[in-house]
């Protein structure tokens, strides 16, 4: 069964007070998107990767391959004005024969359990989307009401995300709404069933320079 991961990069280094995009920068000597990249060559040497990056980003992306002497076969494809539009347009290059995890390029310590664990369940039953518990408190706040709630009921969503492809292009085909903060909420608008498994603690998403500084030290932490 073909095995196909996007790898959405749209990063522009404005949070992170980089001039350079966060997943040009590096944890441990090595760039985060191609450390993202590899993640998933190590799960499946056959898988086909397709990186979506913006448009104003695509020949730094080419001199940085060059310079680094990086060598997993990959393909580019220009994002779009929104993560969105960034997966629509990579939806349209892949072919319909099989299943898609939809990962963060800024999530590069994504374990290889979590991603196996993502497909096997996707191909079980169409879909899966990683999540870890949360353990602090919470409250719900409106207006300037405010109220705790029971944090045993809501879990904290990760990638990749890995969907049947024909499912996943038909979802694509919406209309764009605000409410799609991830690939999962896209494909529950058409009212089908998300189905939850296990992520990683270490797998954050790098955006802010302390979150640079979390993925380093946890980086070191793994390779021990």
């Amino acid at each position: 069964m073909k095995r196909y991961a996007i790898i959405v990069a749209g990063g522009t280094g404005q949070r992170m007070n980089s001039e350079v995009p966060k997943q040009f920068l590096k944890i441990n000597n090595e760039i985060i998107l191609m450390k993202s990249i590899r993640a998933f060559t190590l799960f499946d040497p056959k898988i086909e990767i397709i990186v979506a990056l913006p448009q104003d980003q695509l020949e730094t992306w080419k001199e940085l391959v060059d310079i680094e002497g990086f060598e997993i076969k990959h393909s580019v494809v220009a994002g779009g004005a929104s993560r969105f539009h960034s997966v629509k347009n990579t939806l349209s290059v892949i072919g319909c024969d099989g299943f898609v995890a939809i990962h963060d390029g800024v999530r590069p310590l994504v374990s290889q359990k979590t991603i196996f664990t993502t497909y096997e369940t996707a191909e079980k039953s169409g879909n899966a989307i990683p999540y870890i518990d949360i353990n602090d408190s919470l409250r719900f706040v409106d207006g300037l009401k405010n109220t705790s709630v029971d944090r045993s009921k809501y879990k904290s969503i990760q990638t990749p995300q890995v969907f049947d492809c024909i499912l996943i292009k038909k979802a694509y085909e919406q209309e764009y709404f605000e409410k799609f903060t991830d690939d999962a909420s896209v494909i529950e608008n058409l009212g089908i069933k998300i189905n939850l498994v296990q992520g990683n603690i270490e797998n954050i998403k790098i955006t802010t320079q302390v979150d640079l500084k979390i993925a380093e030290a946890l980086s070191d932490y793994l390779s021990e």
